[in-house]
């Protein structure tokens, strides 16, 4: 068929030892191509299964360096090139300068402890749930954000289920997404996996992102997702049997690159293409700050202390020396005055201090026992309303998408009549009952 490499993508870290010996063995006996096995260590056990890999013959694996490994990241490559040293299967590599890398990447990491939601050790958890590693970690960050990290059992426990009503589908971006997805939907609503099917076909606000998948987004898997779950989700559409692209008409690139604008780079307008909303979120980040990238690391993330001084070179051959002096007390405005040196030169600016933001909005909740009263369904930001008061919609009809974490869920009208409030904006941050809309029924 044209392949030159045969890859076992174990995004999970579920292959066990001695699955993977016996795996590597038997396809080394079937094919001749060179077999290629990636890993990830959320068990704690797959340096073994690389191990016993490498002694099934297996010729080329993933591995990380010492400080940036285990957990969710691949096995330690410091103490399989130790492991593997004296041995037939010796790697040759310098074992004392992946040592002094492993150092400097120590180093770094605490830059980044705010963001490390991963587990300390190794869990065989994985084994239940059977969540990848990149995955694992943005769920976690993901139930953080909504108040949910002491329910973190019961969200590994609804993930394999929901895993199960989909079928039991391969779960590696973007289709491990529409699984957490899913579960943090139904586990801020208090439901059960197995209660989905008995939804009303087509009334109930799914993330979008299950909407895409089951409408046939991300193609079909063997024999098609469960009829049942996709009643339920697309009520009277039929899903796409065909590639997903298939039908799409052609891309005119340019047209495409003049609309969003003329000076954009290639690497923008495919940006655009593939995650518009988050390509324009970033290009409004730019507009308004710049290419925060020239800044050091720590400096990005926690601003400077009083009298610290780092330096920033902006292009090539211009550098500049940035000393913060102190920031002053808020004025009546809620600004701070902000001290510093630029290149030796005082000098001062204005600074909104958003932390002296006024008190939050109170918003009226949606009476539970009202149809025609539309409740947020989970905490988020609104970032789209398709409809306007006056409107009239049918039942189902999409009224709004949420967004929290990067999850979108779509808001459909639970009944059919005129849309009488709109009572959110888009930009606006809800919590999960905040009413959103009232239909005149």
């Amino acid at each position: 068929m044209g392949a030159h490499f045969l890859a076992i993508k174990d995004m999970a870290g579920l292959c066990r030892p001695y699955a993977a010996h016996k795996l590597v063995s038997t396809l080394k006996q079937e094919i001749g191509l060179p077999i290629h096995f990636h890993t990830h260590d959320t068990s704690g056990t797959s340096a073994a299964s690389v191990l016993q890999a490498s002694d099934a013959g297996v010729d080329v694996v993933d591995l990380a360096l010492a400080s940036m490994s285990g957990g969710t990241s691949q096995p330690n490559l410091n103490s399989v090139v130790a492991a593997l040293q004296h041995t037939p299967r010796d790697t040759g590599l310098d074992l004392d300068a992946l040592n002094d890398f492993s150092d400097y990447w120590e180093a770094v990491l605490p830059f980044y402890t705010p963001f490390d939601t991963g587990n300390r050790a190794g869990t065989a958890e994985v084994y239940v749930h059977e969540m990848p590693g990149g995955q694992y970690t943005n769920l976690k960050e993901q139930a953080a954000s909504m108040g949910l990290s002491s329910r973190w059992k019961e969200i590994a426990q609804t993930y394999a289920e929901v895993n199960g009503l989909f079928g039991d589908i391969v779960k590696v971006t973007p289709s491990s997404k529409v699984v957490g997805d899913l579960t943090m939907f139904l586990i801020s609503r208090g439901m059960k996996p197995r209660d989905v099917l008995n939804l009303e076909p087509g009334t109930a606000s799914f993330p979008e992102s299950v909407v895409d998948m089951l409408r046939g987004g991300l193609g079909q898997p063997m024999g098609g997702f469960p009829p049942q779950l996709v009643r339920v989700v697309l009520g009277d559409e039929k899903p796409l049997e065909n590639r997903p692209g298939a039908d799409l008409p052609p891309l005119d690139l340019e047209k495409t690159r003049a609309e969003i604008g003329e000076n954009i780079s290639d690497d923008d307008l495919y940006s655009h293409l593939m995650y518009p909303q988050v390509e324009r979120d970033f290009a409004a980040f730019k507009e308004a700050f710049g290419d925060v990238s020239v800044l050091p690391t720590p400096a990005y993330f926690y601003g400077l202390a009083p009298n610290e001084e780092i330096s920033v070179s902006i292009e090539r051959g211009k550098t500049l020396i940035i000393k913060l002096i102190n920031i002053g007390e808020a004025n009546a405005n809620g600004q701070r005055a902000v001290n510093f040196e630029l290149n030796g030169i005082a000098r001062s600016v204005l600074v909104d201090d958003k932390s002296l933001a006024g008190e939050k909005k109170t918003r009226a909740k949606a009476d539970a026992t009202r149809e025609n009263e539309i409740g947020a369904p989970i905490p988020g930001m609104i970032t789209q309303i398709a409809v306007s008061a006056g409107q009239k919609v049918e039942r189902g009809e999409k009224l709004m998408t949420l967004e929290a974490m990067k999850m979108l869920t779509v808001v459909n009208a639970p009944v059919a009549g005129v849309v009488e409030e709109i009572a959110v904006s888009v930009g606006e941050t809800v919590e999960a009952k905040d009413l959103l809309a009232r239909i005149k029924v």
